[in-house]
């Protein structure tokens, strides 16, 4: 081979590579993270999800690559998340949190597949036609956030057993509160109790909510799930602790931030679910063809520092069932 023609074939590789390495990071899929709570809060839900990709073979930052978009508790922004998303051109779109985060992603596309995690009947909120074959570009995670209401109730009303009434803090927005406030109701009313709804969706709403306890006072009180509730854990703690209610939440960060009781569907099984349906789907699976899956894991946590300070004695056979006790 000539000089010259052996530099110009030297000439070409260099020039190829480039094009090579561009093709090669391209083809790494992007998966879409739309949340209604913040990177905070989402992590150990996020680390969860990981685990279910990597048992598919994607790793973050080896073959597949992450988008996150966070409506940091303000669900108006679901649609203007969901839309930028969609214009990124993910592969895959992960939605969690209130039921609208997931509804905003199926209203901006029809074709990207969507992985959801809702505590709100998905064919009843619209998502799915079908818990089976659910049909279209969407599948997910039902963990049936409504069926704690009762139970967690009853598991205050055990650990306080005196009382009579009860205030129900709810956020008016989510999509899931009047489902779950007619469970309040009829729970209550089975175990003899007098329910005081309490609504907010911001953060001076909160500090409003828990004002009306000193002219309408009230023995226990019950937090429902949400995801604006879980970004201000620590404000709602700090709360119940200065007014002194004894209160069950139903996201284990609370009784971490000096919560006293929590009774949660498990997060851990139901995003980790999210990120094997996310590796399937990169593999080439129908989100149509993935059956809903059920997450029934509950998971009970108590905190004994906070109910040393309400002056309430845990019953042995509360302690027995806690997976989690802080000390």
């Amino acid at each position: 081979m000539r000089r010259r023609d052996f530099i110009t074939l030297l000439g070409g590789v260099a020039v190829s590579w480039p094009h090579v390495a561009r093709a090669q990071q391209a083809a790494v899929p992007v998966i879409g993270y739309l949340s209604s709570r913040t990177a905070e809060t989402d992590e150990p839900m996020l680390e969860a999800v990981r685990q279910g990709l990597g048992s598919t073979g994607y790793v973050e930052g080896h073959n597949v690559t992450f988008e996150y978009r966070f409506a940091d508790g303000d669900y108006n922004r679901h649609a203007a998340l969901a839309t930028d998303l969609v214009h990124r051109q993910v592969a895959v779109i992960l939605s969690a949190g209130d039921q609208s985060a997931s509804l905003a992603a199926k209203a901006a596309t029809s074709s990207i597949p969507i992985v959801f995690n809702t505590g709100v009947d998905p064919v009843q909120g619209g998502l799915v036609a079908r818990i089976n074959r659910p049909g279209g570009n969407v599948t997910g995670v039902f963990s049936q956030a409504t069926s704690l209401v009762g139970k967690s109730m009853s598991l205050l009303r055990e650990l306080v057993p005196g009382a009579k009434t009860i205030a129900v803090l709810d956020n008016p927005t989510n999509s899931g509160a009047a489902q779950r406030m007619k469970e309040a109701d009829e729970s209550a009313a089975a175990l003899g109790l007098q329910v005081r709804l309490l609504a907010a969706s911001t953060e001076s709403g909160i500090d409003t909510a828990f004002a009306t306890l000193v002219s309408e006072p009230a023995d226990i009180m019950q937090v429902m799930v949400d995801g604006f509730f879980l970004t201000r854990a620590r404000q709602i703690v700090t709360l119940a602790a200065r007014y002194a209610i004894p209160t069950i939440y139903m996201r284990l960060q609370f009784a971490e931030a000096g919560g006293l009781i929590v009774y949660e569907n498990a997060p851990s099984y139901g995003y980790r679910q999210m990120g094997i349906y996310a590796g399937r789907i990169l593999k080439g699976q129908k989100p149509g063809d993935l059956p809903i899956v059920l997450s029934d894991k509950f998971e009970m946590g108590i905190n004994l520092k906070t109910a040393k300070a309400l002056g309430l004695a845990v019953p042995p056979t509360l302690l027995a069932l806690a997976d989690k006790v802080i000390e």
